[in-house]
């Protein structure tokens, strides 16, 4: 019978996974929204814009049901939402890995501060979409 070993990751580890995580996260949503934005603009470059009136409630990608509906269709400002999603999301991938490292680390007091900031983060965005 062979001895299991186990293999934490060390704090250096960890700080390099989640520099990458957010170095990553920033970069693939910047590619996302530059393709969205060259994408928008080839597909209504003949459309003019009146900046005098903003009206909001037209928006169409205010869901993420909408926006993944829009990716179906190749949509250049479904791409651009996506993009800023992405950008939304990384941060939270960030604590989401944070709270992973703490559980192995066997330090569960982080754990529950990185679950309660889970938490709020969860619930401003579910709020700032339901208002």
């Amino acid at each position: 019978m062979s001895k299991q070993i186990k293999h934490y990751l060390g704090d250096k580890d960890v700080q390099i996974i989640l520099g990458t995580l957010l170095r990553v996260g920033v970069l693939v949503s910047t590619a996302v929204v530059l393709l969205g934005g060259i994408i928008f603009m080839v597909t209504q470059s003949n459309h003019t814009v009146s900046f005098s009136e903003f009206k909001p409630e037209q928006a169409k990608f205010s869901s993420v049901a909408a926006i993944i509906k829009g990716l179906k269709t190749f949509d250049g400002l479904a791409i651009i939402q996506f993009g800023v999603l992405l950008l939304i999301f990384t941060p939270i991938a960030r604590v989401v890995f944070s709270i992973f490292s703490f559980l192995m680390e066997k330090d569960y007091m982080y754990v529950i501060i990185g679950i309660i900031v889970l938490c709020v983060i969860i619930t401003s965005l579910y709020l700032d979409v339901a208002h």
